[in-house]
């Protein structure tokens, strides 16, 4: 039995897909009118009521600036990468080799997962082949890895969105596991270039 608090959490969850869809309407009909607002509430919320989505938790926490860093640095990397695989495809003599890396994410969230495996996709070069969401873990055909050290490299750039996400939309717990990942991992690579 559900409590009137998890029934207005679930309500709750479900208003933002129906704003979502209020505004696709109006965008598809390319005019606002009473009408037209009148009509998309009713279509959205037969949509959002008789195709009902697992809820997905939203944290409620916007960290402005991290969400501009994460935007600026999701922009420079897909200028930088449209760059990397334009030279890949007019290279004379080009020789790949491709890869399908396993990247193993340090949040549970599904929506860290989701926003992730997204910004990790629209980035030329990679793509997301499959999700372990059990394990939180992204399968990646990753273009042009060379050696152990460009797989590194990709598998901590995956890592650094995860935390950028994290920093900007994520729940006070997902924040926490970040900062005390973030030292050892530090220590680790210190501990790699003495090595």
């Amino acid at each position: 039995m559900t409590t009137p608090r998890e029934r207005r959490g679930a309500v709750g969850n479900q208003i933002p897909p129906l704003i979502a869809l209020i505004v696709l309407w109006m965008l598809l009909w390319g005019e606002f009118s009473w009408l037209n607002l009148l009509i998309a509430l009713v279509v959205g919320i037969v949509v959002t009521v008789a195709f009902y989505l697992v809820p997905v938790q939203l944290s409620g926490r916007l960290h402005p600036l991290h969400t501009v860093v994460f935007f600026v640095r999701l922009i420079l990397d897909i200028v930088r990468a449209s760059i990397d695989v334009s030279w890949l495809a007019v290279k004379p003599r080009l020789v790949t080799s491709n890869a399908i890396l396993e990247i193993r994410l340090r949040t549970r969230s599904d929506l860290i997962l989701t926003w992730t495996a997204v910004a990790t996709s629209i980035v030329p070069g990679s793509i997301v082949v499959d999700i372990d969401r059990e394990s939180s873990i992204l399968y990646l055909h990753v273009l042009n890895m060379q050696s152990a050290r460009d797989i590194e490299s990709f598998r901590r750039r995956v890592l650094d969105t995860e935390r950028r996400i994290v920093r900007g939309f994520g729940s006070s717990e997902d924040v926490e596991r970040m900062r005390g990942v973030r030292p050892a991992d530090r220590r680790a690579s210190r501990l790699k270039g003495t090595s």
